[in-house]
């Protein structure tokens, strides 16, 4: 791959820098799938289908965070842009389809985007069409893994010295409540992480967090169990894609897929249970699951606005701001670095 730092400012391009172990990979997944309580890493949701699956389900009429979301941008825009510093740096976390960044692009004036997400060839294809749309803004895709670490890899440090961007101020944006698939411990070592990140561009850095709130039941769990069956395809999608990194032999349509509000750990829970007891192989291994057995697949936490603004200031950022809609169902905060 050429140096990114040699070609124009207005290609569009990528740096792949996670290259997983497949060794390390199929260790992972089976050390998770002879757990007494089976488990798979929700970042296997994202091959290319699960990517594609994932924006059908903002579509839905029962997910409600992504709309909610957009409406709080909308209506908060003006006041968002004048704490968020014109031509700053915008590193997207978990940018996917690149929608949502790319939405704020005309209000927010970044001067170079920077979108990270695990599914490099998904990212790839996002990152061609908003080429077309901006093709005065510098951009540079990376694909990583952020769940196990985030810092900028040299290659990007060096390609926005080329752009002479080093010292520009840094939005660090993760939108889409995606925060919430982290355990508290674990979340607040990602802010720790992009924290890090901020402080490492000029004056006026920060971060930009979706942030799902605490709701009735009767909200939180439709949204992740729909009428049509999109999140269940997602879930089983996810056996799929472990057939291919594992070697393994799951057969999707033996196992449902289950979502619930966990209310005492103020989170909702995904899982895959077996239809009827089976026995899943892959080289070296396997195990056997009995007839309603589960897979947990995710976590997605809730928060209440001041706890979330207390861990936004034990990561070191400074003091958070926050917009919400009428119901105060969700949250966007600014966090001064």
């Amino acid at each position: 791959m050429a140096d990114p730092s040699s070609v124009p400012s207005t290609v569009p391009q990528g740096i792949q820098i996670h290259q997983a172990d497949p060794q390390r990979q199929r260790a992972e997944l089976a050390a998770g799938l002879l757990a007494p309580q089976a488990s798979v890493s929700p970042k296997f949701f994202y091959d290319r289908l699960g990517s594609h699956l994932f924006d059908a389900i903002t579509e839905l009429p029962e997910y409600y965070p992504t709309r909610t979301e957009a409406a709080i941008f909308r209506d908060a825009l003006s006041d968002m842009a004048a704490r968020v510093p014109a031509g700053a740096v915008w590193i997207d976390l978990g940018a996917g389809s690149c929608a949502k960044a790319a939405s704020l692009f005309r209000a927010m004036r970044p001067a170079a985007y920077v979108p990270v997400d695990i599914s490099a060839a998904y990212l790839t294809q996002a990152l061609a069409p908003l080429r077309r749309e901006h093709p005065g803004l510098p951009m540079l895709g990376i694909g990583l893994d952020f769940s196990g670490g985030l810092a900028l890899p040299a290659d990007a440090v060096r390609w926005l010295a080329a752009q002479r961007l080093q010292a520009a101020p840094r939005c660090v944006f993760y939108p889409g409540s995606s925060i919430g698939n982290f355990a508290p411990e674990e979340a607040l070592r990602l802010l720790r992480e992009s924290h890090a990140v901020c402080r490492e561009g000029g004056a006026g850095s920060g971060l930009l967090i979706g942030v799902d709130r605490v709701k009735a039941r009767e909200v939180l769990e439709p949204a992740y169990d729909d009428a049509l069956g999109v999140t269940a395809a997602f879930n089983r999608n996810l056996l799929l894609h472990v057939n291919r990194q594992l070697g393994s032999d799951f057969q999707p349509a033996a196992w449902d897929h289950v979502a619930f509000f966990h209310a005492r750990e103020s989170r909702i829970e995904m899982h895959l249970a077996a239809r009827q007891p089976q026995t899943v192989s892959w080289p070296g291994g396997g195990r056997t699951f009995a007839a309603g057995e589960r897979i947990h697949t995710e976590n997605s936490y809730k928060w209440e606005p001041q706890a979330f603004a207390d861990l936004l200031q034990q990561a070191g950022f400074c003091m958070p701001v926050h917009w919400t809609d009428a119901r105060g169902w969700f949250s966007v905060f600014w966090a001064p670095a």
